[in-house]
């Protein structure tokens, strides 16, 4: 399977095993970023076996329950975005989460990769619905679904075990009725006509 999206400089494409050495700088090199945000195992410890976790989420692609995919800017690897939980039939829907290095946020890079996989899911897809889980306390991540207009539907009470405990997620969502001329071009549009959003360094 192959799968690559772009706008300008940044593209979302599908992991490779061969890319577990760049991931594993990228999460080891910036544990005090990135660890208020991981997922943790609460009944034993954690792996950072990098190519393990790529053939077992290639394995899902495979099977379309999940598109795991990293970020790129400029010909650099500098995140991750997966996709999950990939449903069909009458729920059709999914999930997104996303990670990127902190030399690099603050330049939108973010939510584009995240409006041009919501577009695929919509439109290449034909899923109806894609929802984003955050912690409250991740101003940064809330950032980007405030810039691309997800509606907060509630709080799930100690929904993931986050760092170590089980941690409370705001919702967010969108359907596709909602974003019919596409996600990117509606924010780029108001970007352009009421740049509400100036970049700023903490965002991602």
């Amino acid at each position: 399977m192959s799968l690559k999206l772009q706008h300008g400089e940044i593209v979302v494409r599908l992991v490779r095993v061969r890319d577990a050495k760049a991931l594993e700088a990228l999460i080891l090199g910036h544990r005090s970023w990135l660890r208020p945000w991981e997922a943790t195992n609460p009944s034993g410890a954690n792996s950072f076996d990098i190519k393990r976790m790529i053939r077992g989420l290639l394995r899902q692609a495979d099977q379309m329950q999940g598109l795991p995919m990293v970020i790129e800017f400029k010909g650099e690897l500098v995140g991750q975005l997966n996709v999950a939980n990939i449903l069909y039939g009458s729920v059709s829907s999914a999930n997104i989460g996303y990670w990127i290095s902190p030399e690099v946020a603050g330049k939108n890079i973010t939510p584009i990769s995240v409006a041009l996989v919501t577009d695929y899911l919509f439109n290449i897809v034909g899923l109806h619905r894609v929802q984003i889980d955050i912690r409250p306390e991740n101003a940064a991540s809330l950032r980007v679904v405030e810039k691309l207009g997800f509606r907060f539907e509630g709080t799930k009470l100690a929904y993931i075990h986050i760092n170590g405990d089980w941690r409370d997620h705001h919702s967010f969502a969108l359907t596709a009725p909602e974003v019919e001329g596409g996600l990117l071009n509606r924010w780029l549009h108001d970007l352009i006509a009421k740049p509400k959003y100036p970049f700023r360094g903490s965002d991602i």
